[in-house]
């Protein structure tokens, strides 16, 4: 076991200056990947002093934007069951770290998780020091979880998701990846197939509680908001949310042929207007020069302020793309119905509670295995379509419009699947309760340090 944690080391020792590399590209589109760069290699020279005595911390690591928001689901639910404690909040993307700024309350720290060397995931424990470690859903790395363990920190994984295919790569590592998982304290799993799969690999599993996603409440600002947005048009939407590359051309292509006439009518009450919002940040203007190019006109959400769209006016042909970080509530709210992006390329699509809490008929492409379980439910539940590919998912968007009914009948039904399925922000902040008071318990007092 260790001649293999050795290799994989010396692997990424010798890919470091790949990463730097790969740092300063994405920084060019997202300067978030410029701050705090030797952070990344367990550097923190430049830090002002800790604000947090040792053992003081909880670790709760979210790498990125979605794992963030269930991290902060979680966190709301933890400072109840343990009042006054701090938080270091760690991440890997830009957007997850962004996001993460908004829930850090005084005496709390955030930096980046860093690359899994050896020395510098020893550098990362020297310098913070905490009593406990949250991993959110599939962040496990092999040299983090034995230094953890090395040190008698106990590490959790908290909303644990492992699909198949995942589990596939993880069984190909061999010891390695089931050291990693063994080493863990506690897993609390999602569902009872990402806790088999999980199990198989050696995981300590204490609970399936469910997903986290479902205690986050769309924020009712952006529901009116965008509730007003679509009085606003006047004109029917089909979004695709959460859009990744490649799935935006095969959306377009498809709408100008299926939309015909519609889609260029002056007539508000006919025309259809397609709505584009990409997963990452880094692609709205390649998408915006995607629909150019195809003889599209474009109007970004980031032009139209806080006042929204113009009114329905001069709209025949327009794409529209949501360029905005933290507003799917308020894009969920204008559409009339929604296809899921990364569900109609081999994805594994992208989360669709936030949808179904927002109320909007929702359409599946074929590959949802991230979120298996959930797809399935909202489907059985009436919230949900699922298709083939992206023609039939346009073709049914289309076909949703003309059933007002339907579509009602969908949204509520989707409302009520989200509100079922809460819960597990309460269950897992008990299970961290329990860890932590484990880990207070065994730690040594100050006086003995």
């Amino acid at each position: 076991m260790a001649l293999q944690r050795a290799f994989y080391s010396t692997a990424l020792w010798l890919a470091q200056p790949l990463l730097r590399l790969r740092l300063a590209r994405r920084a060019r589109l997202e300067p978030g990947y410029a701050e705090a760069v030797e952070e990344r290699f367990g550097d923190y020279g430049a830090r002002p002093a800790r604000v947090a005595g040792p053992g003081e911390l909880l670790w709760v690591h979210a790498v990125s934007l979605g794992e963030t928001r269930a991290a902060g689901v979680l966190l709301e639910a933890v400072r109840r069951t343990l009042p006054g404690v701090r938080i270091l909040l760690t991440h890997g993307t830009a957007t997850g770290r962004a996001q993460g700024r908004s829930l850090l309350q005084p005496g709390d720290q955030q930096a980046w998780l860093p690359w899994d060397t050896p020395a510098a995931v020893r550098r990362f424990f020297d310098h913070f020091q905490p009593r406990m470690g949250i991993l959110m859903e599939t962040e496990v790395w092999p040299n983090l979880v034995h230094e953890a363990a090395a040190r008698g920190i106990p590490l959790a994984l908290a909303n644990a998701r492992l699909n198949a295919r995942s589990y596939a790569r993880a069984q190909a590592l061999g010891r390695l990846a089931r050291a990693a998982y063994g080493g863990l304290r506690a897993v609390w799993a999602q569902t009872e197939a990402d806790a088999e799969r999980l199990r198989r690999l050696g995981a300590p599993v204490e609970g399936v509680f469910g997903n986290l996603k479902f205690d986050a409440a769309p924020d009712p600002g952006l529901l009116q908001r965008g509730a007003l947005w679509r009085a606003r048009w006047g004109r029917p939407v089909v979004m695709l949310a959460s859009s990744r590359e490649g799935e935006e051309a095969a959306f377009l292509k498809h709408f100008r042929r299926l939309a015909g006439e519609k889609w260029s009518s002056d007539a508000p009450e006919n025309e259809v207007t397609p709505l584009l919002v990409p997963r990452h940040p880094q692609r709205f203007d390649a998408v915006e020069a995607l629909a150019e190019g195809l003889g599209l006109k474009v109007q970004r959400r980031s032009h139209w302020g806080e006042a929204g769209p113009p009114r329905a006016s001069d709209h025949a042909g327009i794409v529209c793309v949501g360029d905005s970080l933290g507003e799917m509530p308020l894009y969920y709210a204008w559409a009339d119905v929604a296809l899921l992006g990364g569900s109609f390329e081999p994805l594994g699509g992208q989360n669709l509670i936030e949808a179904a809490a927002s109320g909007c008929p929702l359409i599946l492409g074929p590959h949802t295995f991230n979120f298996a379980e959930a797809a399935e439910e909202a489907i059985a539940a009436g919230a949900a379509l699922r298709v083939a590919d992206m023609a039939e998912g346009v073709a049914a968007g289309l076909s949703l419009l003309q059933q007002a009914d339907r579509r009602a009948a969908m949204s509520e039904r989707a409302r009520a699947f989200a509100q079922q399925h809460r819960g597990a922000a309460e269950r897992t902040a008990e299970a961290v309760g329990r860890l932590w008071e484990t880990a207070v318990a065994r730690a040594p007092r100050r006086g003995d340090r």
